[in-house]
């Protein structure tokens, strides 16, 4: 779903249509449907900023997990001070809606993808970009050179095996002189993403990282390469966003450098990799107060009962991300009370097809409810047509499948349908 047309905006629906708010999620909408609760969306947006406030560091949110505008303002409103995007695309879609501070945590390569960025800062934007090699300077100098514009970029400190980035301090350093050497750009500091670390003691490495960060961050500064006014350091996912913040607050960067986190998944949390994440943060962190809580979902329908044990759900692939299969979590009748929800306990999803869960059922002895029947609706208290909510894991991979996610209230009552740009 990659976005190569000319277009500002985002596409209109899209195959799983839209919906209009005031709909009842369990009687008023074609299902599956991505949905996300607002008092959990709330809680989240307000506990994130205030931790990067509580340490000294802003807060531009990663657009990519969502890529939902109207997620975009409410981080803005929340106090965000920019939006992080991953592609040039990315950010034009975010800029047509609105959002004119806008970090790209990737190397611009490619005149097509370069010419969109052109055309933004003509427009207003102040959009900054991460380069490596001297080849993307020299590449990116003459464009905007010719092009008549300055463009901010940050050197990215990568880790050897790792992803893009200089392996080195030094290259770092020469990768800074290389940068003066191009009118057209204007170096405003040092990136990193400490994601990509995955050793037997992750917690000293990811410190060691943002520690080198902060070396080569200041060795720019005082050999006088940074040019921008108020030059930025940035790093964070959203797994070990505290020891990022726990280094930058350490170093004492003063008003000289501006500290920057980006995690994204944040905003609607998971029930798989970013929980277990967040109980590291705050098993580090016991001071915090409760962490962040999921709020992202997927509701989905029985849609058969084949044999003993096992439900067919209408959810696949297509529907929700596939790097942990979904967890049910509870269940209603369709037009029933959304107070009351039904169990799931033994229930447990065990294959992904394109558009089909297929879900194991307790067997009779195993929790059942009811004595478990074939060539009926039911099995045990299970009929065709429930709904079933299940949490996903890395909302990223749950995001780009779907044109509409619908953020709903307590009562399950739609409030807005908001649109994706992916």
């Amino acid at each position: 779903m990659q976005d190569t047309m000319p277009t500002l905006d985002c596409p209109p629906g899209g195959s799983k249509g839209s919906v209009e708010s005031g709909r009842e999620l369990l009687s008023g909408v074609n299902l599956p449907a991505a949905v996300v609760h607002e008092a959990p969306l709330a809680h989240n947006l307000a506990w994130m900023q205030g931790f990067a406030e509580s340490r000294g560091a802003r807060l531009a949110p990663h657009g990519k997990t969502t890529m939902a505008p109207a997620l975009f303002h409410r981080q803005r409103e929340a106090g965000a001070w920019a939006i992080t995007l991953a592609t040039a695309p990315q950010c034009r879609s975010a800029f047509a809606h609105g959002l004119s501070r806008l970090l790209l945590a990737n190397q611009l390569v490619g005149e097509a993808n370069m010419a969109i960025v052109a055309g933004l800062i003509e427009a207003g934007a102040d959009i900054t970009c991460v380069v490596d090699g001297e080849e993307n300077v020299r590449q990116l100098g003459r464009y905007f050179a010719a092009r008549g514009l300055r463009l901010k970029v940050l050197i990215e400190l990568g880790i050897p095996g790792g992803r893009c980035g200089c392996r080195d301090h030094d290259q770092v350093m020469a990768l800074g002189e290389r940068i003066a050497m191009e009118p057209a750009l204007v170096l405003a500091g040092l990136e990193g993403y400490e994601g990509v670390i995955h050793v037997a003691e992750p917690e000293v490495e990811v410190r060691a990282y943002a520690w080198r960060l902060v070396e080569a961050a200041q060795a720019l500064d005082r050999d006088g390469l940074i040019e921008a006014a108020s030059p930025i350091i940035t790093a964070s996912g959203s797994a070990w966003y505290d020891l990022v913040a726990e280094v930058f607050q350490a170093a004492r960067l003063g008003p000289r450098f501006v500290p920057v986190l980006r995690p994204g998944c944040y905003v609607v949390h998971d029930h798989g990799l970013y929980h277990e994440a967040q109980g590291g943060v705050l098993a580090r962190r016991p001071e915090l107060e409760r962490g962040l809580a999921p709020a992202l979902e997927v509701f989905a329908q029985v849609q058969s009962l084949p044999e003993p044990g096992l439900a067919i759900v209408a959810m696949g692939r297509r529907d929700v991300g596939g790097d942990r299969l979904p967890i049910p979590l509870r269940r209603y009748r369709e037009g029933g009370d959304p107070a009351r929800p039904w169990g799931v306990a033994g229930w447990e999803v065990v294959k992904l097809m394109d558009q089909h869960a297929f879900v194991r059922l307790p067997r009779a002895g195993e929790g059942a409810e009811d004595e478990l029947r074939v060539g009926d609706v039911r099995v045990g208290d299970v009929r065709v047509g429930d709904i079933v909510a299940f949490g996903v894991s890395h909302p990223c991979l749950t995001f780009d499948k779907w044109r509409t996610v619908l953020r709903v209230d307590e009562r399950l009552v739609v409030r807005e349908a908001m649109a994706t740009c992916f």
